[in-house]
């Protein structure tokens, strides 16, 4: 039992970090643009309609505040950690000083299913929305091409998924640098095009369209912030780059809670504008945002919408390969992973090998795997790594209370105990058979740890 919950120690953490094995390239403007190109994505261009149409109604902004209150109780944890422990691997590296070696190794192992099945998931939007935008130059994708089996369309490839991913991961393998000048390229782009929208928009708001409010009853608003719980997974990504920002004591905590606040703003402002420019009940599209302008005679707006909307998806499977790259480094760094995933390339101060195959993973599952029932993965796993942070930032207060962070969650243990409740709450709201899923992926990753973690870790020699 003691080697199950044996926890890495904090100077061991830090002094592995201080060896600048990774390029410290990112400034503090980098950080919030990484975190924004990740969460402002398929959110805010699709899940709006979806969730306003099928449980919210116009209250969908409600359900943004409150999913947007429980991340960011998780945020304030993630925060605190950042500032006090700057090391790779986010939550899995905090839970492993803290909860001990099971526990950190299953989070991880769930975070890595979680970061791939985002990935795909994606960039199979990207692709529908990559089409949509062809179509308007009269260019069709073969459908054997353009779709992967089981989707009813006859397809046997969606070649656009996996090219995109190949191509993202091409970047992020050459450096850091280069893939946060792509990113703030795109993210600048992305601003523009939402921005451009909401000015465009609310001149044409109806106050009728928000008339009823509440059509789902309160339990709508609840379900609505449970699924659009989803349009907020990305912010935790930036804690995955503690070891490759300048001074991240400082600008860690500023560059997780300033994203978040700046995403929240702009999903309520896009719900308010979508929900009150057309009927809810006719938003349940793939592109609700460009429907809304064309429905008021705004093509030429929609069609711009579109372009932005491909640009955002990219900047989503940058940071999302980004994130999974860093965790997979730091757990295989502590020999919970073999030693190939924390092979470092002398050039590029990359991990160049471990890029390349959760790249190739990636791809393969965006182009042969119908991931309509695996995407609910993607939130059990978020919520399970709130939660953690939540518990482990109670257990770092008792234990290492002289630990000095540049910022501190307040209410201490009340608030991280509320966002942990929280969580479970939204987790309870999912399909059992995510549930199903998540506890058999959880039963392979302790195999896995038992037949192989256990014996190779770092602490075990």
């Amino acid at each position: 039992m003691n080697q199950l919950f044996r926890k890495k120690s904090l100077n061991l953490m830090l002094a592995q970090s201080e060896k600048k094995e990774l390029a410290r390239a990112m400034s503090l403007m980098d950080l919030i643009f990484l975190g924004v190109g990740c969460v402002i994505g398929t959110g805010i261009f699709v899940v709006t309609g979806v969730v306003a149409a099928e449980s919210s109604g116009p209250a969908i902004m409600l359900s943004f505040v409150i999913a947007g209150i429980a991340c960011a109780l998780a945020a304030f944890c993630y925060a605190e950690f950042s500032s006090a422990v700057p090391v790779s691997g986010s939550v899995y590296t905090f839970t492993y000083a803290t909860l001990g070696e099971l526990f950190a190794f299953l989070i991880g192992w769930d975070l890595m299913l979680e970061y791939v099945l985002a990935i795909s998931a994606v960039a199979t939007g990207w692709s529908a929305y990559f089409q949509s935008l062809l179509t308007g130059f009269h260019i069709q994708f073969p459908a054997s091409i353009s779709s992967a089996p089981g989707v009813g369309k006859g397809g046997v490839i969606d070649l656009p998924a996996v090219l995109i991913i190949l191509s993202i991961t091409a970047l992020v393998s050459k450096g850091v640098k280069e893939s946060i000048k792509f990113n703030n390229m795109m993210v600048f782009v992305k601003l523009a095009v939402i921005l451009l929208f909401i000015i465009v928009g609310i001149w044409y708001v109806k106050p009728d369209n928000w008339v009823p409010f509440v059509p789902f009853g309160f339990n709508g608003i609840i379900t609505g912030a449970a699924t659009v719980f989803f349009a907020y997974i990305g912010f935790d990504v930036i804690a995955t780059a503690s070891e490759e920002v300048k001074n991240p004591k400082k600008t860690m905590p500023i560059g997780i809670i300033a994203s978040l606040l700046i995403c929240t703003i702009l999903y309520m402002t896009v719900s308010g504008v979508l929900t009150g420019m057309i009927s809810y009940t006719k938003l349940n599209v793939g592109a609700p945002v460009a429907l809304a302008l064309e429905s008021v005679g705004q093509n030429s707006i929609a069609g711009i919408i579109s372009v932005g909307a491909v640009f955002g998806i990219t900047t989503v499977i940058l940071a999302l390969i980004y994130a999974q790259v860093r965790l997979s480094y730091a757990m295989s760094r502590d020999g919970l992973l073999p030693r190939k995933f924390s092979k470092v390339n002398a050039k590029t101060q990359t991990p160049f090998a471990n890029t390349w195959l959760t790249g190739f993973v990636a791809a393969g599952i965006a182009g042969f795997i119908d991931l309509t029932t695996l995407a609910h993965l993607v939130n059990m796993g978020t919520l399970a790594a709130f939660t953690l942070i939540s518990v482990a930032i109670i257990v770092l207060r008792k234990k290492f209370p002289e630990l000095k962070a540049s910022f501190r969650v307040p209410f201490v243990p009340v608030l991280p105990a509320i966002s942990a409740l929280l969580c479970l709450y939204l987790a309870s709201s999912l399909p059992l058979i995510t549930w199903v899923s998540f506890v058999i992926w959880i039963g392979i990753g302790t195999i896995i740890y038992f037949m192989y973690s256990r014996k190779h870790s770092n602490l075990n020699q």
